[in-house]
C-alpha cells in the first residue's frame, strides 16, 4: 500500500493528514445494490443492511459469513436512505418518499410506521441517541435547504431547526452529549449541545470544506467523526477538535454512507452509489456502538 504523507505546519501546532491510496475491497460484488444503496447498518450479531438491494424500494442483508441477500421489501411505494439499530436491535429506516421513520423487527421482519409528518422534505439520513432519541436530517435537493427533527421514543415529532442548508449526514458523539449536522451543498458541518430533554443548544461550526459535498457519517469510540465525500470518492476523519486526522479513498467516486463492523467494529463499510456495492477498510479505532458500548439516557 502507498501512501503520501502531507505536513501541515503552522506556528502553533502540526497536522498530520494521510491521504491513502485505495487498499479498501469490495463486499459485495459490483451491481450487486442499486444506484441507491445508503442507509448502511450493523446489528449486534454482525449483520450488515443496507436499502436498495438489486431493486428499489428493498433491503439487503449481507451476513457475516458474506452471504447476502433480499432482507425485506418496503411497502407502500417506501423508499428507505438512512438505516439505524437501537439498543433493543430494533431496526429504523427513514422512508423518504413517504415522510415516514420505519420500524423493522427483524425477528418478524413486520414493518410498521414508526412516525409520520407530512412536513417534511424527506427524511434522509437517522442518528439514535442513548435515550433513544432519534434524529433525522431532511433535505430540499430543489432549492438546497433543509430541516432538523427529532423522534421521541413515543414517535412524536418535534421541529429543531428550519431553513438549514441541504442537510443531510447526521451522528451523536459517543458520549450522547452532541449531535453532528453537515449540509451538503454549502460544505458546513455543524455541532450541537444535546440538552437533557433532547433539543439542541449551543450551535456551531465544526468544520468546513472547500470542495465537494458530503452525506453519511459515523463516530469512532474516540469521538472522531468519518464522514463520506461524496463525488469526491473519500471519508475523512475528523477529530473531535474539527481537525482532519486521515483520509480514505475509495474506487468509487460516489460514497454515500458508512457504518462500522466487522470483529470488534474495526472495519469500516462504505457504500458507493456510482458502484452499487460496498467497499470495506480497516477503521482507526472501533466504531461507536449502541450494543457494545451501552450508555444511560440523559
Amino acid at each position: 500500500m502507498k501512501k503520501k504523507l502531507c505536513i501541515l505546519l503552522s506556528s502553533l501546532m502540526v497536522s498530520c493528514v494521510v491521504f491513502s491510496s485505495p487498499d479498501g475491497r469490495d463486499l459485495v460484488p459490483e451491481g450487486t445494490f442499486t444506484s441507491g444503496i445508503e442507509g448502511p447498518a450493523v446489528d449486534a450479531a454482525g449483520n450488515l443492511y443496507a436499502v436498495n438491494y438489486a431493486t428499489k424500494g428493498t433491503i439487503g442483508l449481507i451476513k457475516s459469513s458474506g452471504e447476502h441477500g433480499l432482507f425485506v421489501t418496503l411497502p407502500d411505494g417506501s423508499v428507505g436512505n438512512g438505516i439505524r439499530f437501537n439498543a433493543e436491535g430494533m431496526m429504523f429506516v427513514a422512508d423518504y418518499t413517504n415522510h415516514n421513520i420505519l420500524c423493522v423487527d427483524p425477528k418478524t421482519k413486520v414493518i410498521s410506521v414508526f412516525a409520520h409528518e407530512p412536513a417534511m422534505n424527506q427524511p434522509n439520513d437517522i442518528s439514535i441517541a442513548p435515550n433513544g432519541s432519534i434524529y433525522a436530517s431532511d433535505p430540499a435537493w430543489s432549492d438546497n435547504t433543509g430541516k432538523l427533527w427529532r423522534i421521541s421514543t413515543k414517535g412524536e415529532v418535534v421541529l429543531l431547526e428550519d431553513s438549514m442548508g441541504t442537510t443531510n449526514g447526521v451522528e451523536v458523539s459517543p458520549d450522547g452529549r452532541l449531535l453532528y449536522v453537515n449540509e451538503s451543498v454549502q460544505r458546513n458541518v455543524w455541532v450541537y449541545d444535546i440538552e437533557p430533554n433532547g433539543n439542541l443548544s449551543n450551535k456551531r461550526l465544526f468544520h468546513r470544506f472547500a470542495d465537494y459535498g458530503m452525506d453519511g457519517m459515523r463516530c469512532d469510540v474516540n469521538g472522531n467523526l468519518y464522514i463520506c465525500r461524496y463525488d469526491k470518492g473519500t471519508v475523512v476523519v475528523l477529530s473531535p477538535e474539527g481537525k482532519i486526522l486521515y483520509e480514505y479513498s475509495c474506487k468509487g467516486k460516489k460514497p454515500s454512507n458508512i457504518t462500522f463492523g466487522g470483529k470488534e467494529l474495526r472495519q469500516i463499510y462504505i457504500t458507493l452509489q456510482d458502484r452499487g456495492c460496498i467497499e470495506v477498510f480497516d477503521a482507526l479505532n472501533p466504531g461507536a456502538s449502541l450494543f457494545v458500548n451501552p450508555r444511560p439516557a440523559f
